[in-house]
């Protein structure tokens, strides 16, 4: 009897969850790869070329590699940054690791709703979704809900759904962004930035100017949180392939995408929320295009990407916490899943936690959509820069202690030079995080104290609270 129900749970495992390299490029892809930042990107000016070369050579690259690395040890192949750590540095350690990774993301959430909401501002002509609290936020509760709900299907299915809606939404949408500029300038049109040595190095490297790189950091974060399903993959192997084309697509994309925006639209014309939108319907009417019909057009597309991207946050660090609830890291009450081997429990703790971020940010933030925005993505960028902190110092760990492991990939043979690469991630990760408490620039006066209060607050209570429920670890995993 027993032999039947294992047999039974792994066809279910393999009907539900099973995942080409393919699907998992997409599954991440939709994780990683977003229009999320085009716009603060392009508001940036030419020096967001400086920080997209600086995060996505120097820390994305390695951040990727490394994970890759971790994911393919003997016995590393669940749980993730969990495991990993853990496996480093110990359990208490490894749940805080997890716990930063998973919690960051209900700010994160936010952010992605306000880029859906303005988008759909535009496309219905109904700036009020935008500019309304109440409407912003009962919208985003219909959005992230409904996500949530979705998440029933299983792994696999929700796989093929992000696989679509990125292609449709996030990929086809910056493709077209792209081509549409090529054919803007080349039909000799006005350029809004000029790029050369002098305007794409900053002039000065302080808080003011360095608060430009929080977007570019957030960006390139998430290409780790994936690795909870390699061990769904059709060829483990494949793993580290996957994280190398994630890599150079991410880095062509929001290279390419970012500049569309910054060079065809006036600086003070672009919003951080609509910018995306906006740019397409200005861009498409300049080259001969219907740009008011083409517009509303992709902001659905735009809409239904981003709504993909969501539904891949609430799957991919749920997975891990999974793991750690069942080792006892929180009640067993959460330590269930569906028959499909979703953890749904976990994934409705988390959507209530996004709805409580949700109600503080976007009701203080008033009729301000941007200062939304902003505060959203520097929490966000924060909260997740606390994970790479701790896996980068795991990883230095492993390669120093643990090199016996045996492992699929390695980042590089040398243990020194791997190491190395380490510690200028973690430089770079350590200055990232304290320039995101710096008000991004256009905050009003009388919110820049709300924004770093806001920040601090957030910071600190996500600090605290794995540390708690740590105390009742003994217990949990008695019952």
């Amino acid at each position: 009897m027993n032999n039947e129900k294992k047999d039974w749970a792994l066809e279910q495992d393999l009907k539900y969850n099973r995942l080409t390299a393919f699907k998992l490029f997409a599954m991440t892809s939709s994780m990683v790869i977003s229009v999320n930042e085009l716009a603060p990107f392009g508001k940036t000016g030419p020096t967001a070329l400086f920080y997209l070369l600086i995060a996505g050579t120097a820390w994305f690259v390695p951040i990727t590699q490394m994970a890759g690395e971790m994911a393919s040890i003997d016995g590393w192949e669940k749980g993730g940054i969990f495991t990993w750590v853990k496996g480093s540095l110990g359990d208490k350690v490894g749940w805080t690791a997890m716990f930063y990774q998973w919690i960051h993301i209900t700010v994160g959430m936010d952010t992605m709703m306000y880029v859906i909401i303005g988008a759909l501002s535009i496309t219905f002509g109904t700036p009020w979704f935008n500019t309304t609290p109440i409407v912003r936020f009962i919208l985003m509760m219909i959005i992230l809900w409904g996500a949530t709900a979705i998440q029933v299907i299983g792994i696999r299915k929700i796989g093929r759904i992000a696989e679509w809606l990125f292609i449709l939404g996030i990929a086809l949408t910056v493709i077209l962004l792209i081509i549409s500029f090529f054919v803007y300038l080349a039909q000799g049109h006005p350029v809004h930035m000029v790029i050369n040595w002098h305007t794409i190095i900053p002039p000065h490297l302080n808080g003011t100017t360095l608060v430009a790189f929080v977007p570019f950091m957030l960006a390139f974060c998430g290409g780790e949180a994936s690795a909870p399903h390699v061990k769904n993959l059709d060829h483990p192997k494949s793993y580290s392939k996957v994280m190398l084309a994630l890599a150079a697509t991410a880095i062509c994309f929001d290279l390419l995408g970012s500049m569309a925006i910054g060079m065809t639209v006036p600086k003070g014309e672009i919003q951080n929320s609509t910018g995306f939108v906006y740019t397409y319907g200005k861009l498409l009417t300049s080259i001969g295009l219907p740009g008011d019909l083409l517009q509303k057009i992709v902001g659905v597309m735009l809409s239904c990407g981003i709504i993909g991207e969501l539904c891949n946050w609430i799957a991919g660090p749920n997975q891990g916490m999974y793991e750690a609830a069942k080792e006892g890291y929180m009640p067993k009450f959460f330590a269930k899943t569906t028959k499909h081997g979703v953890p749904i429990r976990i994934m409705i703790l988390q959507s209530s936690i996004v709805t409580v971020s949700a109600l503080l940010i976007t009701f203080t933030s008033g009729a301000d959509a941007d200062f939304a925005f902003n505060v959203s993505l520097a929490a966000t960028t924060a909260q997740y820069l606390m994970v790479y902190m701790i896996m980068l110092i795991a990883y230095m760990v492993l390669k120093k202690k643990h090199e016996d492991y045996h492992r699929m990939y390695y980042m590089t043979k040398n243990p020194n030079l791997s190491i190395a690469i380490a510690i200028l991630a973690l430089v770079i990760t350590v200055v990232a995080f304290f320039v995101t408490f710096v008000p991004a620039q256009g905050t009003a006066a009388g919110l820049r104290g709300i924004y770093v209060e806001t920040l601090i607050g957030m910071c600190a209570i996500v600090s605290i609270l794995p540390l708690i429920l740590y105390q009742w670890h003994e217990k949990w995993q008695k019952e």
